[in-house]
């Protein structure tokens, strides 16, 4: 009798759920890639055009930080880099062996990582505002000083992710993906160097606000290509 009790068994719970609850995760964390682009712009181009004095053609985003309202755009640093790091984390469990399988979403959650390391040290008051701030005020505080170091490295990090990306595509011969995974890191390169040698400068600060919504746009594609192609339970 015990024998026959031990062998009718029935097997445990866990290994009838898991494939479930692991496709349930990844799409979780695809969906939270997808949404970080977006949260990311609606938030900084919401302050931006509703905050006094803050000129789009003249004020990089992380000014915003200061400032009575500057919870808002330290906020949304903080949320939208945990968004980028989930949705790596979910790259990264869903794509198949291969090249940058590793590389690629490593290095857009050190992106995600730069984001939070932005809101965490919030850059100083520039180029007039907030309001009262010098017009030439170019004084660089520790904090300023760490915002400019954690966002470069993060800035690195998504050119590095985008490339690695592109190089996977193209082994693959996903043409155009592989086009937009190169378009969209030299792009960044260019406004990232460019906003960086004449931050205040009309030109380059909208060729970096192009290349922020290029970049935002391509984290949003990357990973709602993930979430379609994850198995529906």
């Amino acid at each position: 009798m015990a024998h026959s009790l031990t062998t009718s068994r029935p097997a445990p719970l866990r290994a009838a759920v898991t494939p479930v609850s692991g496709a349930k995760l990844d799409r979780s964390l695809l969906t939270a890639g997808v949404l970080a682009g977006p949260v990311y712009l609606g938030l900084g181009l919401g302050h931006a055009l509703l905050r006094p004095g803050f000129d789009i053609t003249r004020h990089d985003l992380s000014l915003l930080s200061n400032g009575e309202f500057g919870w808002i755009q330290i906020s949304n640093f903080l949320l939208s880099g945990m968004l980028v790091i989930a949705g790596a984390f979910g790259l990264r469990r869903t794509l198949h062996a291969g090249r940058g399988r590793t590389w690629g979403p490593l290095l857009l959650a050190g992106y995600g990582l730069g984001l939070i390391g932005a809101g965490l040290f919030s850059a100083d008051p520039a180029f007039g505002f907030p309001a009262g701030t010098p017009a030439d005020a170019n004084s660089i505080s520790w904090h300023g000083g760490l915002h400019i170091l954690t966002a470069a490295l993060g800035f690195a990090a998504l050119i590095g992710s985008c490339s690695v990306f592109g190089r996977r595509f193209a082994a693959d011969h996903e043409t155009r993906w592989a086009v937009y995974s190169m378009v969209t890191g030299g792009v960044f390169l260019a406004g990232f160097i460019g906003v960086a040698s004449g931050s205040g400068n009309s030109w380059n600060v909208l060729g970096f606000w192009i290349a922020v919504v290029l970049a935002c746009s391509w984290i949003t594609a990357i990973s709602l290509r993930s979430r379609r192609a994850t198995r529906r339970y």
